[in-house]
């Protein structure tokens, strides 16, 4: 079993920084991804950013380059670095591992951006 807790969330100003942390309790490999997903209300969840070791990055296109992923495997902690924030990120950002095929989800952290 994995267990995942978000940290970070908050209201910030259009054009401002957060940074979220996720770290996962129980086994997890650095060939495990993990990675962050975010819902709008009445929106699909996206893909926001995912990290594999031994792999590139992933993003979303809607971030445009303006987050940045990172992971201590030794900690099994993910961070999420949001710079450049706007509106249209005001979402649940939701803390993920695929592991052994089992997707497992954080309850997510509240990440408000509006002036």
């Amino acid at each position: 079993q994995v267990q995942l807790v978000e940290t970070g969330g908050g209201l910030v100003q259009p054009g401002g920084s957060l940074r979220l942390s996720c770290t996962a309790s129980g086994s997890v490999l650095s060939s495990n991804t993990m990675g962050w997903y975010r819902q709008a209300p009445g929106k699909d969840r996206e893909l926001v950013a995912r990290i594999r070791s031994g792999r590139d990055p992933e993003y979303g296109d809607a971030v445009n380059g303006r987050f940045a992923i990172s992971r201590d495997n030794a900690r099994q902690t993910v961070w999420l670095q949001m710079n450049s924030l706007e509106p249209e990120d005001t979402a649940v950002y939701r803390c993920h591992v695929r592991k052994e095929g089992v997707d497992y989800w954080g309850r997510g952290t509240l990440v408000t951006v509006s002036s």
